[in-house]
């Protein structure tokens, strides 16, 4: 069985993701620069790396942003562990439903939340 790689990923985004995406690149939220699908190194076990592939990161920052479709509310188990060990190693998390991603309110609370961030970078 093949393991999925990020292009792989970025090749399969949802409806909301391709949504978002056109929000986020292009520095288009207070310049700040978003790849998508991306692979964030977890471990290293005996040479072994091990990867989560996030929907969208900004590396000045240390900044995911996760679109939770369907598939999520089957392994709530998995993504809080994901989140605590993504966060223990110092990203911060925002989560989004894929149906809050055309809400105007989520969005304006993702700005500030990123808006929050960058002034607490400056500090």
């Amino acid at each position: 069985m093949k393991t999925l790689d990020a292009r792989d990923v970025r090749k399969n985004q949802t409806s909301a993701e391709m949504l978002l995406w056109q929000m986020l690149r292009k520095r288009q939220i207070h310049g700040i620069k978003f790849l998508r699908q991306f692979k964030i190194e977890h471990s290293n076990i005996n040479g072994k790396k091990n990867y989560f592939i996030v929907d969208f990161y900004c590396h000045d920052l240390k900044f995911i942003i996760e679109v939770d479709g369907k598939i999520h509310s089957f392994q709530p188990d998995y993504d809080r562990d994901r989140q605590t060990i993504l966060e223990a190693v110092g990203y911060k998390i925002f989560r989004i439903k894929n149906e809050e991603v055309e809400q105007e309110s989520i969005i304006t609370e993702l700005k500030n939340h990123i808006l929050k961030l960058i002034q607490s970078k400056l500090k």
